[in-house]
């Protein structure tokens, strides 16, 4: 064999067991080392030198997961079937842990992320899921973090996604919508026509207490015609002196008709001729 064959062979030889010693741990990964089985220290970032066979590296990710929840048929408090779906983010931060006490985190976290969602939402009535989304989100991820404790895991964040309600709900709530629309109206119109009452007593009032009010009332509204070009012709006139003209009138001639037709007491009727 000759010697360009040997130091070929050589250097085939060190370059494969190069690759086995040396290992390139990132910077959002730490590196687990274990040696016949055992756990014996943690690698930071970096160029990693190991012996192989003897010893075996493992690399955890500690960037923050997005793992989805898929869509959950849930019976709410009030015994309305709903579906929920959810999004979680987690990461690690205990590497050692992470590859001891679970096989696999993020199937483990998917699993028990769907059955906290059902239990939880469960406890709650539809109102309360609808207008309390925050607070259950909150305990979601109260509740995974206890659990995940213990596999090295943080949950950062747990966010209801999308509800799904039935149709006959929808058509229900549209209804209920509807209705405090038009109570919402019929109320805000009863006030103003209370409001535009008050007004308009207390106007009159003060038009009873000052006769040329209503005339300046009169010529406002005539300037008020007079900004369109029209043909409206208008002839103002004092309306309130003419009623209580007409008023004064009309009293007059009762009184007339009265004295005509009321008969003279005390008095005997005239005689005629013989």
């Amino acid at each position: 064999m000759s010697s360009s064959v040997i130091v070929f062979v050589v250097v085939v030889v060190v370059l494969v067991l190069l690759a086995l010693c040396l290992h390139v741990v990132h910077q959002y990964e730490k590196g687990v080392v274990f040696r016949f089985g055992r756990v014996v220290s943690e690698k930071e970032p970096g160029l990693v030198f190991i012996l192989p066979i003897i010893n075996v590296v493992r690399k955890v990710s500690f960037r923050i997961v997005t793992m989805p929840i898929q869509s959950q048929g849930i019976i709410t408090r009030d015994n309305v079937s709903v579906d929920v779906s959810a999004v979680s983010y987690y990461r690690v931060v205990d590497a050692t842990k992470s590859v001891i006490a679970i096989e696999n985190v993020q199937e483990a976290i998917n699993q028990i992320a769907q059955t906290t969602l059902r239990k939880v939402v469960g406890q709650h009535t539809l109102d309360e899921m609808l207008a309390e989304t925050d607070r259950i989100n909150v305990d979601i991820r109260e509740i995974l973090d206890v659990q995940t404790a213990d596999w090295g895991v943080l949950v950062t964040l747990v966010e209801l996604k999308d509800i799904q309600l039935p149709d006959t709900m929808k058509r229900a709530m549209a209804r209920q919508a509807e209705a405090e629309r038009e109570k919402r109206a019929k109320i805000i119109a009863a006030e103003g026509e209370f409001l535009a009452a008050t007004a308009l007593g207390e106007a009159s009032d003060i038009m009873m207490e000052h006769p040329l009010a209503l005339q300046l009332r009169n010529l406002q509204t005539l300037i008020e015609i007079g900004v369109d070009k029209n043909t409206t012709v208008v002839f103002p006139g004092p309306l309130m002196s003419t009623i209580q003209e007409l008023g004064a009138f009309l009293s007059r001639e009762t009184n007339a008709v009265d004295k005509l037709t009321k008969p003279v007491t005390g008095e005997s009727p005239p005689k005629g001729p013989l």
